[in-house]
């Protein structure tokens, strides 16, 4: 007999970075609605706190934890206090990303480094940060956001498409490690959202053969966010990557 969805996520802590904006905002809003205390973490504190009124008008928890994403032992940080203040991880979602448009010829290794370091290093980072937690509780699900961008590379975005790409990787390996403790991991490759679509294209895409994406066709962030909360929801039983 198959068991039934659950419904909500009463109980349980979700850590979400780029929680400031866009996708982060709106699925730490669709998480708590759906009963889960959240933790915020990007880099603009007055940001996170506007994201933290939101999320308080539903009745939870909510923690705001303004980080560096580049910063190793700020991570670490940031999760000790999630654990210790809501005394467990069930959810974490790796959404923050950054880019350094540029072609590979003018692209500075501090570039490259910075976008690898926000968009794959951080993810490994916090990733291995909240595995303890969830293997002592023989559960969790760690959600991390590609691109369109980790399925073909575009030019003018070398640094933002070899970190998607390596995105992938690194997510199918962690869920192959974390089967035996209940961990699932999946990663997921919206399209563009509507809230920075054309900045992304102005540049990254310049010299792009491909046409630029009507903006009828962003995804509105809400949008995704529902999906993100189906998957955190999903029967435990289920394959996702």
């Amino acid at each position: 007999m198959t068991r039934p969805m659950q419904s909500t996520l009463e109980g349980q802590a979700v850590l979400i970075t780029g929680a400031s904006s866009g996708l982060g905002r709106a699925s730490a809003l669709a998480f708590a609605q759906a009963g889960a205390d959240v933790a915020l973490l990007a880099r603009s504190e007055r940001d996170l706190q506007e994201v933290a009124a939101e999320v308080e008008g539903s009745g939870k928890r909510v923690l705001v934890l303004p980080t560096d994403l580049t910063d190793d032992t700020a991570l670490a940080r940031a999760v000790e206090r999630v654990v210790r203040d809501f005394g467990r991880v069930d959810v974490l979602l790796n959404n923050a990303g950054t880019d350094v448009p540029g072609a590979v010829k003018d692209l500075s290794v501090s570039d490259w480094d910075r976008v690898l370091a926000v968009n794959l290093r951080a993810p490994f980072l916090l990733a291995k940060a909240v595995f303890p937690s969830m293997q002592a509780q023989g559960y969790g699900i760690i959600i991390n956001v590609s691109s369109v961008a980790g399925k073909r590379g575009w030019a003018n975005a070398a640094a933002y498409c070899a970190a998607k790409f390596g995105l992938t990787g690194f997510t199918q390996a962690l869920h192959a490690e974390g089967q035996a403790h209940g961990i699932r991991a999946v990663v997921v490759y919206p399209g563009a959202m509507a809230t920075h679509w054309g900045d992304w294209t102005a540049e990254a895409r310049r010299d792009d053969a491909q046409p630029e994406r009507p903006a009828d066709e962003a995804l509105e962030p809400e949008i995704a966010a529902a999906f993100l909360l189906w998957l955190a929801t999903a029967p435990r039983s289920m394959v996702l990557t």
